[in-house]
C-alpha cells in the first residue's frame, strides 16, 4: 500500500528562503507594537517567525497557541520597514494564518458560523454588502440608531455587543455607481486612461472619497473607467487565512480590470492597495492568471503615488481658502506595505493655505487593522488612545489619512474624547481645493 499523502501544510509549502530570511538581529523589535506593549518574545516578529520556521521544518505543529499568537499580530508591517534582512513579513504572516484555518485549531461552531457569514458570503458579492448598508442607513434614517443609544437596552446586554454598537459606521447616502460615471472624461488634454477601484466598505461608507479621487484624476488629464459592483478584492480573505478565497476574488478582479486596457488602476485605501500590489504572489501557480497577474501588480497604484508620478497639477492661488493647520497619519500599509510616505505630504503641501504639521509617530498603528479592533479591542484601544493623543497634542484641525479603517477608527476615539478634529482623506482635500478655484 503506497504511503499516505501528508497533510497540506502552508507553512511546509511555502518557499524555504521566505521562512530563512530572518537573521534574529531584533532590529524589528522596538517597532512592533504588541512587543512594545508585552516585552514578550513571542509576540514580536522574530518570535513569531522562529514558531513559523519550527511549523516548517515539521519540529511544530500548529496549535491553538500557536493560532491565538498570529491573531494578535496586527499584521501592521512595520517590521519589514526596519528589517536589514529584508524579511517578506507580510507573506509569512498570511500564510501562517491560512495555516491556522487549514487545520482549524481554533475552530468552533460560532466561529465557523461568523466567517462564513461575513467571509464566504457577504463579501463575496457587493450585492450583499450594499443590502447590509442600505440596512444600516435606515436603522440611521429612521431614528433606531438613536433610540437605542439614548434607551437603556444596551446596558442590559453584554458590555461587548454595546462597544461594537458604537462602532456602527455612517453609510454614505449614495454609493460610488450613484455618484461616479462609468467613463469620466479627462478634464482638458487626456494624457492617461485608468480605472478605479471602489472598493467594498470603502463603497458604502467613504463612496464620497471615490468620487472625490475620480475628480482629482479627471482634473489631472485622466479618462477614467469605474466597472459597476466591484466587491472585494480579496484582501480581507487573504489577511484571515482564507487563502483559496483571496485567490477567487483575485481573478473576479482581474476580469473586471483587463490590465492591459489601463495605463493604472487606481487604489485609494492603502491596505488594499498592498494587497492588491501582490497578486501575482497568490496566482503565479495559475496558468491562465499568472502572466495577467503580473501585469496587473505593475499597473496597480495608488492615487498619492500616481498623481506625483504623472506630476500632480497644483491648485491655483485663486483655491486659496481658509487657513488650517493639518496633520498625516500613515496607515500602516501605505508607508510599510507600500513605502509610500513622502507622496501624500507632497500633495497636501500643495495646497494653497494648508499648514502641514509633523504627526508624533505618525507610523505607528492605529489599532484598526483591518478586523483588528472588533477582534483584539483591548490592545486596538490602547493604540488608539495612543495615537488620539499625538494627533490632539499637534493642535491640527484635521488630520489626514488614506485608509477607511483608519479613518473609522480613529473618528471614533476622537468623538470618545469630544474632540471636533476633523477626520479626512488627502485626496478629499485636494478635491475642495480644486473646486474653489470654480467659487
Amino acid at each position: 500500500m503506497p504511503p499516505a499523502e501528508a497533510p497540506f501544510s502552508h507553512l511546509k509549502n511555502l518557499d524555504y528562503s521566505v521562512v530563512q530570511q530572518c537573521m534574529h538581529c531584533g532590529m524589528c523589535l522596538p517597532t512592533c507594537p504588541t512587543y512594545d506593549e508585552t516585552k514578550l518574545e513571542r509576540n514580536s516578529p522574530r518570535g513569531r517567525i522562529a514558531l513559523m520556521r519550527s511549523i516548517a521544518d515539521g519540529e511544530l505543529e500548529a496549535t491553538k497557541a500557536f493560532a491565538d499568537e498570529m491573531y494578535f499580530c496586527l499584521g501592521c508591517l512595520a517590521c519589514m520597514t526596519s528589517c536589514p534582512a529584508g524579511v517578506n513579513y507580510a507573506e509569512l504572516f498570511e500564510h501562517a494564518r491560512a495555516e491556522v484555518e487549514e487545520k482549524k485549531v481554533i475552530d468552533s461552531a460560532w466561529r465557523r458560523l461568523i466567517r462564513h457569514v461575513t467571509l464566504k458570503w457577504l463579501f463575496t458579492k457587493h450585492t450583499r454588502l450594499k443590502m447590509l448598508g442600505w440596512l444600516i442607513r435606515l436603522y440611521s434614517s429612521l431614528g433606531l440608531k438613536s433610540l437605542v443609544r439614548g434607551s437603556r437596552v444596551l446596558k442590559l446586554l453584554p458590555k461587548r455587543l454595546g462597544e461594537l454598537e458604537a462602532m456602527t459606521p455612517e453609510i454614505q447616502p449614495k454609493f460610488s455607481d450613484e455618484l461616479i460615471r462609468l467613463e469620466t472624461a479627462a478634464g482638458g488634454e487626456k494624457r492617461y486612461r485608468v480605472a478605479m477601484l471602489t472598493g467594498c466598505a470603502q463603497d458604502l461608507i467613504f463612496s464620497d472619497v471615490n468620487r472625490d479621487t475620480v475628480e482629482v484624476l479627471s482634473g489631472n488629464s485622466c479618462e477614467v473607467y469605474t466597472p459597476r459592483n466591484q466587491g472585494c478584492c480579496g484582501s480581507l480573505h487573504a489577511h484571515n487565512g482564507e487563502w483559496t478565497m483571496a485567490q477567487q476574488q483575485a481573478r473576479g478582479m482581474i476580469d473586471l480590470f483587463p490590465p492591459g486596457e489601463f495605463d493604472a488602476i487606481i487604489s485609494n485605501a492603502a491596505g488594499c492597495g498592498s494587497h492588491l500590489k501582490h497578486y501575482h504572489g497568490l496566482l503565479k501557480d495559475d496558468e491562465k492568471y499568472a502572466d495577467l497577474a503580473r501585469q496587473w501588480d505593475a499597473k496597480l497604484k495608488d492615487v498619492h503615488e500616481w498623481l506625483i508620478e504623472i506630476g500632480v497639477r497644483e491648485p491655483s492661488g485663486q483655491a486659496l481658502g481658509q487657513a488650517q493647520k493639518v496633520t498625516y497619519h500613515e496607515a500602516c500599509h501605505l508607508c510599510h506595505g507600500q513605502k509610500i510616505t513622502a507622496q501624500p505630504r507632497q500633495l497636501l503641501k500643495a495646497i494653497p493655505g494648508l499648514e502641514l504639521t509633523e504627526l508624533p509617530e505618525s507610523a505607528w498603528c492605529c489599532g484598526s487593522a483591518g478586523i483588528y479592533n472588533i477582534t483584539q479591542p483591548e490592545m486596538a484601544n490602547k493604540l488608539l488612545e495612543r495615537k488620539v493623543g499625538h494627533i490632539r497634542s499637534t493642535g491640527a484641525e484635521v488630520v489626514a489619512m488614506g485608509n477607511p479603517g483608519c479613518s473609522l477608527h480613529i473618528t471614533n476615539g476622537l468623538a470618545k474624547c469630544q474632540s471636533n478634529i476633523r477626520v479626512a482623506h488627502p485626496i478629499t482635500l485636494l478635491a475642495e481645493a480644486y473646486r474653489r478655484e470654480n467659487t
